[in-house]
Formats: structure tokens, C-alpha cells, sequence
């Protein structure tokens, strides 16, 4: 695991360096996108579909990226883009493009519907762990505006 941690981290460094990440946000962003890796590895080793597994990782990478978006008062797409790009299918995505290139139509539909669904996994995580922190963070907020009224 650690070394997957690593291998993600400079992945992530990559990314971070192609979608021009601010220097100083980096190193952040590249340890989200390698613990992103090692929670989807995790839960792939202990027999989780790739597709939960996705949505989970996916979960902790938004859910990091917001509290680093807290910690550093700049926006979460800086962190959750280069953190999310490690689980993003794209070896699905070529084996589903073969298998249409060699007219093997069952393999493509069965790689590509599982591409797709991994992919909307992805998003469906990030947007359950927006909506939770916004719900939370309102309750928060309106907790403290009525203890101010006391």
C-alpha cells in the first residue's frame, strides 16, 4: 500500500503540474490524489466491486479536498481535479474502444457499461460529499445564529 500510495502521489505531482496548480498548493493536492488511490486499492483488496470502491475513494477524495479548500481559503476544484484523475477508468475506456475496433460488441458493451458506471460513481461521490458538508455546514451555521440570539 505504500508503495501505491507513492506511485499515486507522483501521478497526482503530474497532473498537478499539467492543470498548473499553484506551487504552493502541490504537495496537498498530490497526497489527496495518492490517498484517493490507497482507499480505492483498499477496499478493491478486500473484495469490494470496483465500482463501490470508486465511489468511496471518490468520497474521501472530496471530502480532503474540502477540508484542504478550508485549511488554505482557495477553491476545492484545485485539489479535487488532480485528485480525482488516478481513478478516473481510462483503461476501460481503451479496452472498451478495442473491443469496438475488433467488432467484439458483447466485450465492448460489458467494459464500457462498467466504465460508465465507475465514472458516474466518481461523480456521485463527489456530489454526495458536497451535498453532506453543505447540509451539515447549514445546520452549523443555523445552530450558531440562534445561540447568538440567546
Amino acid at each position: 500500500m505504500i508503495s501505491a500510495f507513492f506511485f499515486a502521489l507522483f501521478a497526482t505531482l503530474g497532473f498537478c503540474i499539467i492543470f498548473h496548480v499553484p506551487t504552493r498548493h502541490i504537495p496537498v493536492a498530490a497526497c489527496i490524489g495518492g490517498c484517493g488511490w490507497v482507499v480505492y486499492q483498499l477496499f478493491m483488496s478486500q473484495g469490494t466491486s470496483a465500482i463501490v470502491a470508486c465511489f468511496i475513494a471518490s468520497c474521501a477524495v472530496g471530502l480532503l479536498s474540502d477540508i484542504a479548500s478550508r485549511v488554505f481559503k482557495d477553491a476545492s476544484t484545485i485539489f479535487t481535479i488532480p485528485g480525482i484523475l488516478c481513478l478516473v477508468p481510462g483503461s476501460g475506456m481503451y479496452n472498451t474502444m478495442a473491443a469496438l475496433v475488433s467488432g467484439d460488441l458483447k466485450e465492448a458493451a460489458s467494459t464500457g457499461s462498467n466504465t460508465l458506471m465507475m465514472a458516474g460513481s466518481i461523480a456521485l461521490g463527489l456530489l454526495a460529499v458536497g451535498a453532506v458538508l453543505r447540509i451539515i455546514l447549514s445546520i452549523v451555521h443555523r445552530a450558531s445564529y440562534i445561540a447568538g440570539k440567546l
